[in-house]
């Protein structure tokens, strides 16, 4: 779908990338509204040489994304942190809606979650980003690196119970500093996950440090982790308990986390994202979260931050 240009243009008459007067013209607002959307993040552009070009394509994109009823509104991508409960909810979803919506979810870490958001690449994003007392402090900060941070909102999921996954021969009960003995097996997180850093900021509040750890591989997500324990390629990893469970594998606490979902404003007020706000308050949901253990509702389903 193409969005046509206004009298006097044609689409085939602009260039691939619009200066700030032609952006203005194509979008029919004035070159003062141009940086009023720059200076909030707003509208896809790049500065080459002091000059804000915006790419013709992506700014298509942009207007048919924050159409509101426009054609994106039956569908619902999801990225960041990985978590066993959320890929439960949004199948849980996907059955009710069967080919009338599309909800897809794709973990990649927080840190790389947040990027494809800012570049809408996703409509939405979980984070998780150290201990549950300081979320209220650190996600937002989390998310002011992001010039599109003030169109986004802030939505607690739960808490989730963090620590050490262990493979069946690691006692549960032992201290922390003899997950660091030789010859353990790690299997540690990609930068930018939340799991990697909740576990370093937890060793170096024991007087460790995670550059003790030589890992034998790298996970890309909290299953991922606890399937290479599963199948004997290593004996501990970072992650949360749910993860631990669903393998059968010991946990080691050491904590708990705020699990929240970073949205666009327009995206938390759609149909589709409130019907999975209501997915996750049903009994079924709640119950499903006590068989996999490591889960708490304080706050759940609430806005709890507005960019």
């Amino acid at each position: 779908m193409k969005v046509a240009a206004p009298a006097g243009l044609t689409a085939e008459a602009l260039p691939p990338y619009l200066s700030v007067r032609q952006a203005a013209e194509y979008l029919q607002i004035n070159e003062k509204k141009v940086y009023a959307l720059l200076r909030e993040g707003s509208i896809p552009a790049t500065k080459v040489t002091g000059k804000w070009l915006f790419p013709r394509h992506l700014v298509d994109q942009w207007l048919l994304e924050s159409t509101r009823g426009g054609v994106l509104t039956d569908r619902l991508l999801v990225t960041g942190s990985d978590d066993p409960l959320l890929h439960r909810l949004v199948h849980l979803l996907a059955d009710e809606l069967q080919e009338h919506a599309a909800v897809l979810y794709s973990p990649t870490g927080t840190r790389l979650g947040l990027g494809l958001l800012a570049r809408r690449k996703a409509n939405a994003c979980v984070i998780h980003w150290g201990p549950a007392e300081e979320s209220h402090r650190r996600h937002p900060a989390l998310l002011r690196h992001h010039p599109p941070h003030k169109q986004w909102v802030l939505v607690r999921l739960y808490l989730r119970e963090q620590g050490l996954i262990l493979g069946r021969t690691l006692p549960a009960d032992a201290p922390i500093e003899a997950a660091l003995r030789p010859g353990r097996r790690w299997v540690l997180r990609q930068d930018g996950a939340g799991s990697q850093r909740f576990l370093e900021e937890s060793l170096a509040g024991h007087g460790l440090s995670i550059d003790q750890i030589e890992p034998v591989r790298r996970a890309y997500s909290e299953r991922e982790a606890a399937a290479a324990i599963a199948m004997g390629e290593a004996d501990l990893a970072p992650g949360v308990r749910a993860a631990a469970t669903e393998f059968g594998l010991g946990f080691l606490p050491l904590g708990w986390e705020a699990f929240d979902l970073v949205l666009y404003r327009d995206v938390y007020f759609r149909t589709l994202f409130q019907r999975l706000l209501q997915l996750l308050r049903q009994p079924r949901v709640r119950a499903l979260a006590a068989t996999l253990e490591g889960y708490a509702f304080d706050e759940s389903a609430t806005l709890v931050w507005n960019g």
